[in-house]
């Protein structure tokens, strides 16, 4: 009786976690590459007007990975998407998306705006040859959150790349498990 019971429960976890993943997909999904080439420029002049620091920073990058809006979503089993853009000297050079998903302790939900700027030509060359970009993975990332920005300024960059999470909204409480992949997308 007892297997049965976690059998069940797997089983609804699992349903519960695909129909949650098809959910987040669907809502983080960007209309056309015109609406998503306007919401990451939109998504960039507003960080830049209240974060000096990611300002300095664009002015050094070889390129900027923005996505306008990621959709994260989980009880248990959960995950992420949204849709990117790559722009190298202020145009857009090509379409990403950014797909995570995790296990452990979480519930909730939240939409979110990520920037990473790409600052050496290694950081640019692994994410246009990798079948997909694992964060963790190639190029040092620096999450920037509000203590590191206060030490941070253009003289004492030295990673590969420099991540910066704005504009979130909702709830998401997590202890979890996460791996999170950029990869190239065709958009028109």
């Amino acid at each position: 009786m007892n297997q049965n019971r976690r059998s069940i429960h797997k089983a609804f976890l699992a349903t519960a976690a695909t129909l949650l993943m098809g959910s987040v997909s669907n809502l983080a999904l960007a209309a056309t590459a015109e609406d998503l080439t306007r919401d990451a420029n939109d998504a960039l002049q507003t960080m830049y007007k209240s974060n000096q620091t990611a300002l300095a920073i664009s002015k050094k990058a070889k390129a900027i990975l923005v996505f306008p809006k990621i959709v994260k979503a989980g009880l248990v089993f959960g995950g992420s998407y949204g849709e990117g853009v790559l722009m190298k000297r202020g145009n857009v050079a090509e379409y990403y998306n950014s797909v995570s998903a995790s296990w452990g302790w979480q519930a909730g939900a939240e939409t979110y705006t990520y920037v990473v700027f790409l600052m050496s030509d290694k950081a640019v060359n692994y994410l246009a040859k990798s079948k997909g970009w694992e964060l963790g993975v190639g190029p040092s990332l620096v999450i920037v959150d509000a203590g590191v920005a206060r030490n941070l300024s253009t003289s004492t960059l030295k990673g590969d790349a420099y991540a910066f999470i704005t504009d979130q909204q909702g709830l998401m409480a997590s202890l979890s498990i996460e791996g999170t992949k950029i990869s190239r997308i065709k958009k028109r």
